[in-house]
């Protein structure tokens, strides 16, 4: 049954105490967050190989044989030669499973700590990369990939609520945007990596896949070593020990006020047993629909599809066999160092200015592509030099724009927004609709980019409008709110107060006698 103490609030956390909150960066805490974002590059590193080892021949030459003769018989149209359902799944295969485990995930996270998760995702990931890179056959290659999924549930899931909890209030945005910069490193060094590894022929592929195994043992150990975070030791009933690591992790010993408020928060939280039950509520609607939206919106700016376009541009600009090459260490680079403007920024301008910004920078961005290669990109023509570089100026622009605002807030913004007791169930839903939509669009993009040629620019930037706009009409200013005083934003926010009021004002009533005793 669900509970809302005596006169509190509904989400159980009393007073708003965050004045009172005490500490600093302390090096625990940094070590702490620079092991637990290690999840993040694995996700990346493995956004970045299969992108390159599935234009590398050896591979396509035994597994997927139909592409590698087609991919020798290009002469099609420039936008279809890779349109094949076999190769979309090898790739997809991986956000499948992490749908499924991300699911799994959460009960785990919730009962065993975050801790567990992190360590369950970093075995699968041992597992996947091993049997990749020994891959005999279609079944074993896609095995693989399914661990790998299998990984990327776990950590997805508990390496942002990791962050979130163990970063002082002041610093959460940016600590938590570790998470995306790793990513964007894994990205950035799997690009590398098959850049060397496509000259070995003909093995190169199964060093690519297997050097994966490297993030995962450091995850795997460093979840090991690595402290408990205090929301979920308090949660699983340890009070001593959660607050002697939060004394640890904040450099002080009057850590009360921020003790009091994990303490609340997970008497709430253990009063209700099927969190994603209540994350249906009427008093969580306006979490559950950030959760479900921003990362749906976040794989609908058609990041993957520039990152996916960026080497067929640079070929026709006459760089030659090295263009993919250059492409992608550009794009890296530049997603890499964009991150690194978010992380600087978002605690100071917050998540709305950057969201908004980026947002009408990568419409822009969309459409000026959009209009270059419809005019000038036909069926046998190739690009001019100056339009060339300008192609590759804007695609530079739209993924800078991407790095600092949809990038690692698609993130941030779930992960800080839950009470304690839906938390690592709000988690798992960001992480399912953000694995669904890349699903999706790994799936189709291909078939999509053969249907709409220069258009699927237009389609996307489409979709960056609606989102520009939803956060703008939607999203409240999260920066420096504490994580159990989030509850308050909703209530006083112009359009969500309406739906969250009348919840706070009748039902609660009925609620009251069921806590009593517990209190």
């Amino acid at each position: 049954m669900e509970m809302a103490g005596g006169s509190i609030g509904p989400a159980g956390v009393a007073k708003e105490r965050a004045e009172h909150y005490q500490g600093k960066v302390t090096v625990y805490v940094i070590i702490a967050c620079s092991v637990a974002a290690i999840g993040g590059s694995i996700f990346g590193y493995d956004i970045g190989i299969s992108g390159g080892v599935t234009s590398m021949d050896p591979f396509l030459e035994k597994f997927f044989h139909t592409v590698y003769i087609k991919k020798k018989h290009a002469h099609e149209s420039n936008y279809c030669k890779y349109n094949n359902q076999g190769l979309a799944a090898f790739t997809s295969s991986l956000y499948l499973a992490g749908l499924v485990a991300s699911l799994v995930a959460s009960p785990v996270t919730r009962k065993y700590g975050r801790r567990a998760s992190i360590i369950c995702g970093g075995i699968s990931f041992l597992v996947g990369a091993t049997l990749n890179s020994a891959a005999a056959n279609m079944a074993m290659l896609l095995l693989g990939r399914i661990m790998l999924g299998v990984g990327i549930g776990f950590g997805n899931q508990a390496v942002p609520l990791y962050l979130s909890e163990m970063a002082p209030t002041h610093l959460r945005g940016g600590l938590n945007m570790l998470f995306q910069l790793a990513t964007t490193l894994g990205i950035f060094t799997a690009n590398m990596i098959n850049y060397g590894t496509q000259k070995l022929q003909p093995w190169g592929w199964r060093l690519s896949l297997g050097l994966a195994a490297f993030p995962a043992l450091l995850m795997t150990v460093g979840g090991l070593l690595l402290p408990e975070t205090p929301n979920s030791l308090i949660e699983q009933g340890l009070k001593e020990k959660g607050r002697k690591v939060l004394e640890k992790i904040r450099g002080t010993k009057n850590v009360d006020a921020e003790f009091e408020d994990m303490v609340d928060a997970s008497e709430l939280a253990n009063s209700i047993k099927y969190p994603f039950r209540n994350i249906l509520e009427i008093r969580n609607r306006p979490q559950l629909i950030m959760a479900i939206f921003l990362p749906t919106f976040q794989i609908l700016t058609g990041i993957n599809s520039i990152l996916f376009y960026a080497p067929v541009l640079f070929q026709s600009m006459g760089f030659g066999g090295n263009a993919s090459l250059y492409s992608s260490a550009l794009t890296g680079a530049v997603l890499a160092s964009s991150t690194l403007i978010s992380i600087a920024t978002v605690d100071r301008l917050g998540r709305r200015a950057l969201l908004i910004s980026g947002g009408i920078q990568m419409i822009a961005c969309q459409v000026i592509v959009a209009i270059i290669l419809g005019l000038k990109f036909g069926k046998d023509q190739e690009l001019s030099k100056g339009f060339s570089i300008l192609v590759v100026l804007v695609v530079c622009l739209f993924v800078l724009a991407f790095g600092w605002s949809w990038g690692p807030l698609g993130w941030t913004v779930p992960s800080e927004i839950f009470p304690l007791e839906i938390r690592s169930a709000g988690q798992s839903i960001t992480v399912s609709v953000n694995l669904l939509f890349t699903f999706i669009i790994a799936q189709s993009f291909l078939s999509l980019l053969c249907a709409f040629k220069f258009g699927i620019f237009l389609f996307f930037a489409g979709w960056i409008t609606i989102m520009t706009i939803f956060v703008y009409v939607f999203l409240p200013e999260t920066k420096g709110v504490p994580i159990e005083e989030m509850i308050f934003l909703w209530r006083k926010h112009w359009f969500w107060k309406r739906i969250v009021r009348e919840v706070a004002g009748g039902v609660e009533s009925n609620e009251r006698q069921g806590i009593h005793g517990t209190r």
